[in-house]
């Protein structure tokens, strides 16, 4: 292995390729501990570890995002608002005639839908860190710095204006994360944005390891989690093993295929007959990859969100604030079960606007190809859809074990959800799905210069 890494560096493009997304990479960490003009990082860290101002939603949402939200940094909105415009004009394609005409131009359409997706995303980054700053309306002591304190009376246009820079500044760091991604998709290695998120996941790493080690450091033992009693060292073998485990897992579920036999035609020309080759056609299991996950957490924040603001206002409601617990991530049976229904919905949901079996069987028939037992045209698009609906039910079971994995080993291990995030959910699909997406761009490069590759 140290060998084929040292033949990674000795290919001089794929060396410059690999420095310069790590280089951007570490702009993007670099501006993730910029803090906001109006706001006090040490209030701010103060107020994430008590759990203050629906601070456990933030750290929820940034877990998908690269974002910073539980910090207000300047990238602090992360690529979110990009994700939610891409979410939301590939859904548009599917059934917006004009768009998806577009879709069907080739690469002329997707760089007018890409040029519609950047306006949406200023759009949507002013809207958002909009909303995000009037989060802390009323927490004066959250947003005023020093140089705010020692105004006579900071008067609310004073307030106003520190707000318009703090959304103006917010919108420019996410437009810029934009760029980068872009710049490492062109002249990089691997997906932009997609590496970007990987590495807000990763850089979480160092804080859970420390969260973990550090009751033992300190001559405590091994403590898990605030308040929730102390380990042993056998206890850390068992989380190591499991997570060994769950890595496998999602590796191999991901990579997971079901191969359907096809057969071309064959044609006689002269005296020689060409075709009638058997071939495969590869269904992925996870069809879906992690985007059921990431809506249904998204959605999932909304009720508890709701609930608790609607009993604010109604102090002493027990309905109220039992429905608002009911909602809280990995602390109730509802949250799981909705969570896993959710799940299941977006599966079917995504795989039917991203899989079409008629035009599948249609490219089958056109390139004179057909699947053993079944004629070409609908009753083939019948058997693929079947076939679909078969192994996205599957797929979606593993996105539920793997979306559920942290909440059993919060409650199970006592193990607090910093550490236990890193055991299933969408911070290991994503981490893993980008990592084999990495490894095998690294090979296209090295077997075009024939080289083994990192996976052989």
């Amino acid at each position: 292995m140290w060998e084929k890494i040292r033949v990674v560096f000795t290919i001089p493009e794929l060396r410059r390729k690999i420095l310069f997304t790590l280089g951007l990479l570490a702009v993007f960490r670099i501006g993730s501990y910029i803090p906001l003009p109006i706001f006090d990082p040490a209030v701010m860290a103060k107020a994430l570890k008590s759990g203050e101002g629906g601070m456990d939603v933030l750290k929820a949402m940034s877990t998908f995002s690269a974002s910073q939200l539980n910090y207000a940094t300047i990238f602090g909105l992360g690529i979110m608002p990009y994700i939610s415009a891409s979410i939301i004009f590939q859904l548009l394609a599917s059934v917006y005639p004009p768009l998806e005409k577009l879709q069907k131009e080739g690469e002329s359409g997707r760089k007018k839908i890409n040029e519609y997706t950047r306006y949406a995303t200023v759009v949507l980054a002013i809207g958002q860190s909009w909303m995000y700053l009037n989060m802390f309306e009323g927490k004066q002591n959250w947003v005023y710095t020093q140089f705010l304190n020692d105004q006579a009376n900071p008067n609310s246009g004073i307030l106003f204006s520190w707000k318009i820079v703090a959304v103006l500044t917010m919108t420019a760091g996410t437009v810029f994360l934009m760029w980068l991604g872009e710049q490492i998709d062109e002249y990089g290695i691997g997906n932009g944005i997609s590496l970007l998120i990987m590495g807000g996941i990763l850089a979480r790493l160092p804080s859970a390891i420390g969260e973990l080690i550090k009751p033992m450091l300190e001559g405590k033992g091994l403590e898990l989690g605030s308040g929730r009693g102390q380990m042993g060292v056998e206890m850390l073998l068992v989380l190591a093993v499991l997570f060994v485990g769950v890595i496998a897992g999602v590796v191999l579920i991901s990579q997971a295929q079901r191969r359907i036999t096809t057969q071309s035609a064959k044609h006689v020309r002269g005296r020689r007959v060409f075709g009638g080759t058997k071939q495969y056609l590869p269904l992925r299991l996870n069809q879906s990859g992690v985007m059921p996950i990431i809506f249904a957490s998204s959605l999932l924040m909304i009720p508890g969100m709701l609930f608790g603001w609607i009993a604010q206002r109604f102090p002493g409601n027990t309905l109220l604030i039992a429905l608002e617990q009911s909602f809280h991530r990995g602390e109730s049976f509802m949250y799981n079960l909705f969570y896993v229904a959710l799940i299941y919905f977006f599966c079917f949901f995504w795989t039917a606007i991203t899989f079409n079996p008629k035009d599948m069987a249609d490219n089958l028939k056109n390139y004179g190809s057909f699947i053993p037992g079944y004629r070409p045209g609908r009753r083939t698009a019948d058997y693929l859809e079947k076939v679909m609906v078969r192994i996205t039910y599957v797929g979606a079971g593993f996105l539920s074990v793997v979306a559920i994995i942290p909440t059993i080993v919060t409650g199970s291990m006592n193990v607090s959800w910093t550490i236990a995030g890193f055991y299933g959910g969408t911070s290991l699909l994503i981490a893993v799905s980008v990592a084999f997406d990495l490894v095998q761009k690294i090979d296209s490069h090295l077997v075009m210069r024939n080289y083994s590759g990192l996976l052989e």
